[in-house]
Formats: structure tokens, C-alpha cells, sequence
């Protein structure tokens, strides 16, 4: 594993951020921090950059203890949130300033930032300052200037979270090619779930200061370790069926039929989404969501069915998955 944490505390003031925090991502692998506002996963962030200083643990980088490095011999790339550009200079200059800073010939620095401007398709802004650029140009700036540190980790913090949805999905192909897949190991922080599902190899989603479960999108949405995953992960979310002898019962809104001798229900709201449709269902279990086409008629009181296979179980007082 090319980036290691280990046993990882953090607290600000009275409040405990990080609990333990455990983490391994290997060379070309993105790892995705999910979470609601104040889970722990930026801070997290921000100690593997060097930005803050854990209270407790081992933070390894190629094998190297890097707890007491500066950040800025950590060799990492970040993108915020925020771009961090500086405004008065213009694209070329900000790109031009880090790599100025750590040394080599002007010829040099020439020719890798013409090289990433191209790739970024930002050649033609080149000389305009970041109030003169769009949303999505100032994060590909952004995303350029993490790539000519060659850094030994990326680390992206809410990097999309600023752009409107279309923009989002046009720069998901650019990322993926950019920085994931590649040789580094990548941490990218989110706390859109479709975002990290699109993305990550591994999605590690965390409540509190703890990772409440890691793996794969897929693992994650198939076998939730508890109702917390199991209503973070997926959307619309997993209906969770008031406990009966002490088991709470989820299902996929689609993994639920309708079927003229099943439970009647009542259609409270519908939610269009062109090719598909979602319904807030009213039933003698507790409120429901289903999801069909797009295309289908559904009456007032639809009666509804699920298989028996399609039921997750979790134990009602822990929340925990009941295998």
C-alpha cells in the first residue's frame, strides 16, 4: 500500500473529529471519504496534506513516516474546493509559481505547462486571470496545477461540489483520466454519493469520525454493513420497515412490484424523472418508495409485492446487518 494510515486521533478542542481512523490505498486506486458535513473525512484530508497534525497515529506515504514532515515536502497534489488560485496572477503564472518555487530551467517549465494547458484544453486561456474564467475552467486550473507537482498522492476535497450538475459530469471523464487509474493512489472527498459511486474503486463512508463501512460501490450497495450505509448508499433511499421481533427490514425502492394481491398502499407524492418515476407510498408497514418506468400508469391505491430475496435485515437495537 502506497498510503497508510493508521490509529489516526484528532480532536479541536472538546470535540473528538477522528476515531482510530484506519486507511490503505494502493498505487492507482482511488478511495473515496463519504460523508455527511462534519463526518471527519476533509480533516481527515487535511492530515494526510500536512495542513493539520494528528494528535495520534501513523500517516505513511512509499513507507515513509510522514507525521512530523512539513506539508510542503509531503509531495502531495490537493485540489479544494475553493480553487485556492491566486487572483492576481493569470493562468500561467499561477501554474508557473509552484513549479518556480521547486527548481529546473524556464524551458522546462515552459514545456510541461503548455503540455497540461492542452490536455486541460485551457491553451487559450492562458493569459486571463481566474475572475475571467468559468466554474468548470477555474477547477481544470486547479486540477493542472496538482498535476505538475507529480505527487506522490492526490488528495481532492469536494472538488465539483461548486459546479452545477452538467459541468460536474463533463469533468468526471477528465478526472478519471487525469489522476485516477494512474500510479498514485488518490483520496477524494465527497459527500455525493453518485459522485463517489462514479468515481472511487473503494468508497469508505464515514459517520462521526469513524469509516462505518469500506468497499467497492457495488459491495456497499448490495450488502450495507448497517442502516446507516444502507440509507447513505443508493438513491433513491432504502425504505427501512419498522422493527418487528427486534429485526428492522430494508428494500430497494426498486426492488419493489406491483402486483394485485400484494399490500395496498396509497400514493402520497410522484416524482418524474423522464425515464423513470419515484412514489411516496402510504401502507399499513410505514411510508414507502417505489421506483418504475417512467411510462407506467399507476392508480391511487397500487397494491405491491417484493421477493423475499430482495430483504435486507438489520438488528434493531445496533443497526448492525444480521447475516
Amino acid at each position: 500500500m502506497t498510503l497508510q494510515l493508521r490509529a489516526i486521533n484528532k480532536r479541536f478542542g472538546e470535540r473528538q473529529v477522528l476515531h482510530q481512523l484506519d486507511l490503505d490505498v494502493a498505487n492507482g486506486e482511488c478511495v473515496a471519504l463519504l460523508g455527511a458535513s462534519g463526518c471527519g473525512k476533509s480533516t481527515a484530508l487535511r492530515l494526510i496534506a500536512g495542513l493539520d497534525h494528528p494528535d495520534q497515529g501513523s500517516i505513511r506515504i512509499n513507507g515513509a513516516e510522514m507525521v512530523d514532515v512539513p506539508a510542503e515536502r509531503r509531495r502531495v497534489g490537493m485540489v479544494f474546493q475553493s480553487y485556492a488560485l491566486f487572483p492576481h496572477l493569470n493562468v500561467w503564472d499561477n501554474l508557473e509559481l509552484g513549479l518556480r518555487m521547486r527548481g529546473g530551467s524556464a524551458a522546462n517549465r515552459d514545456e510541461r505547462i503548455r503540455g497540461v494547458l492542452e490536455v486541460l484544453q485551457l491553451s487559450g486561456q492562458a493569459r486571463q486571470r481566474p475572475s475571467q474564467l468559468s466554474g468548470g475552467q477555474r477547477q481544470r486550473v486547479a486540477l493542472a496545477r496538482a498535476l505538475l507537482r507529480d505527487p506522490l498522492v492526490y488528495l481532492l476535497d469536494e472538488p465539483m461540489s461548486n459546479l452545477d450538475a452538467q459541468l460536474r459530469e463533463d469533468l468526471r471523464p477528465q478526472l478519471r483520466r487525469l489522476m485516477i487509474g494512474g500510479e498514485q493512489p488518490v483520496v477524494y472527498v465527497t459527500h455525493d454519493q453518485q459522485e463517489a459511486m462514479a468515481l472511487a474503486d473503494r468508497i469508505a463512508v464515514m459517520r462521526e469520525g469513524r469509516i462505518e463501512q469500506i468497499g467497492t460501490p457495488r459491495e456497499l450497495y448490495l450488502q450495507p454493513a448497517n442502516t446507516y450505509v444502507a440509507q447513505f448508499i443508493g438513491r433513491p433511499q432504502m425504505n427501512l420497515l419498522p422493527a418487528s421481533d427486534g429485526v428492522i427490514t430494508g428494500i430497494r425502492p426498486d426492488d419493489i412490484q406491483f402486483d394485485p394481491n400484494g399490500l395496498k398502499t396509497e400514493v402520497l407524492t410522484r416524482e418524474w424523472f423522464g425515464s423513470s418515476q419515484m412514489l411516496s407510498l402510504n401502507s399499513c408497514r410505514g411510508p414507502l418508495r417505489v421506483v418504475c418506468a417512467g411510462d407506467h400508469v399507476v392508480d391511487a391505491q397500487p397494491c405491491i409485492s417484493w421477493q423475499p430475496s430482495a430483504e435486507h435485515r438489520f438488528n434493531a437495537e445496533t443497526g448492525r446487518r444480521i447475516l
